[in-house]
């Protein structure tokens, strides 16, 4: 489960095969109103619009975003002299996690590497205990801001440059 954000990712995909049987989707309102279709009406009206989650994941696949992150990532980790800051803001929950977990124990992936003595290595010091947020102010002038979070971590002593 890499990508498990979305509840209803299976049955999605789900309808748009079974649409894509028949006809090609050729519009953006078509595999809109196939996706509204695949989500329990409970549940569809709740939460903003339906095929908003779907539409990032088409478009952080499409754009390779993650690959990316961590490309950029790893040569920033490279650049970094011990005690230099790493700041990271993410736009969404994937990004975020990836930092988190890059922060927290060295590996985008959240997997901990050990020394040769099997102790954990720590490759940075979390400046904040939670990401930065954007202020009320920031997102009324700038309402893109509101998925925003900033993490800043500080490269540990000891670790390779």
């Amino acid at each position: 489960k890499e990508y498990g954000e979305e509840r209803f990712a299976k049955s999605i995909a789900y309808h748009i095969v079974k649409y894509r049987e028949n006809k090609e989707i050729e519009t953006t309102e078509e595999l809109n109103d196939i996706i509204r279709g695949s989500i329990p009406a409970k549940v569809r009206n709740a939460q903003g619009h339906p095929s908003k989650q779907t539409f990032q994941a088409i478009r952080i696949e499409l754009n390779h975003e993650l690959e990316v992150l961590t490309n950029s990532i790893d040569g920033m980790i490279d650049c970094l002299k011990p005690g230099g800051r790493l700041v990271v803001i993410s736009y969404h929950s994937l990004e975020d996690r990836m930092v988190k977990n890059l922060i927290k124990t060295g590996s985008v992936l959240g997997e901990n590497e050990g020394d040769i003595m099997g102790r954990k290595i720590i490759p940075f010091k979390s400046l904040t205990k939670k990401p930065i947020l954007p202020e009320e102010t920031e997102i009324k002038e700038n309402p893109r801001s509101r998925s925003a979070k900033m993490r800043v971590g500080i490269k540990n002593e000891g670790m390779k440059e």
